[in-house]
């Protein structure tokens, strides 16, 4: 059987009297494109910096493709590409230079065809011998997840990686980040965009207070939390309210729907009532309003 990609057992970790980590459990399979969210201060990047070596656990354990990060730091820091919030990069080299630097920082030489096809896919090929101070705040963030990768890591966090990128540069970085995913690679992705977690990840943490509070597949998430909504615009709202729906504004009505199929008898049923559709919606579960609910309960 295939070690986890990461597993993290009943890891706590306090600041003076915060407690950040409040004994974290989870596990990641090799190959997963995995989602971990929450609001500011949930405890994500602690957990992070944990598993990258940044800060040492108070208690428990982390493992990175079964090395302990504590005590196989090298061989577990080797498995791991982690692209921070922060913009960090030296000011005196070009993108090129950076990546070729970190490459040797793992002690790997001889790396310049895997640097071009990341330049490559990241969209950097053109400013590859640019210096990093020439570049937009998007291109910069760009290099981080270049250089998260110039080691070929096996597994990939990405903390943020899409703040203040524009949508086109958006696009391009998760076109090649799915990708890398195909081809194997583990991905551990934390943001604020809900829309990017539903559509990319497999399955969600949910965290709150050093706490996961939520763990399941995307598609287990958004049928346990919410409903899909069918909202109909009626000529006579009123018949439509009849047939058990909710007033929605401006004429508006909105009913519940499981699968559908469901849709069809129902449209039937509004033009037997002489309910005179105008205009049809249809919503389906949303990440956002899971992430709300869970909040509030948590």
């Amino acid at each position: 059987m295939a070690v986890p990609a990461i597993r993290v057992t009943a890891v706590t970790k306090r600041y003076g009297d915060l407690l950040a980590l409040a004994g974290v459990d989870l596990e990641i399979g090799q190959g997963e494109f995995f989602g971990l969210l929450g609001p500011n201060g949930a405890g994500k990047t602690t957990l992070i910096s944990a598993l990258a070596g940044l800060i040492r656990a108070d208690g428990g354990t982390l493992e990175i493709m079964g090395h302990d990060v504590v005590s196989a730091s090298r061989d577990a820091r080797l498995k791991l590409g982690v692209v921070p919030q922060e913009l960090v990069f030296d000011p005196f080299f070009t993108v090129r230079e950076m990546l070729t630097f970190q490459s040797g920082y793992f002690g790997i030489r001889g790396n310049g065809d895997w640097i071009d096809e990341i330049l490559h896919g990241l969209g950097l090929s053109s400013r590859a011998n640019a210096n990093m101070r020439a570049l937009s705040g998007g291109m910069k963030r760009r290099v981080l997840v270049a250089q998260a990768l110039a080691h070929r890591p096996p597994v990939i966090v990405l903390d943020e990686p899409t703040a203040g990128v524009d949508v086109e540069l958006r696009q391009n970085l998760w076109q090649f980040v799915k990708k890398l995913n195909t081809d194997g690679h583990t991905v551990v992705l934390t943001t604020h965009y809900l829309e990017e977690a539903e559509a990319l990840c497999g399955r969600i943490a949910m965290m709150k207070a050093g706490r996961i509070v939520a763990l399941d597949t995307t598609a287990n998430l958004l049928s346990r939390f919410t409903a899909r909504a069918f909202r109909v615009r009626a000529g006579h709202p009123a018949a439509a309210l009849g047939l058990g729906g909710a007033a929605a504004g401006n004429d508006w009505v909105e009913f519940g729907f499981d699968a559908p199929a469901d849709i069809e008898s129902l449209l039937a049923r509004l033009r037997e009532a002489g309910a005179d559709v105008r205009e049809i919606a249809v919503g389906g579960p949303d990440l956002e309003q899971v992430f709300v609910e869970v909040m509030r309960h948590a």
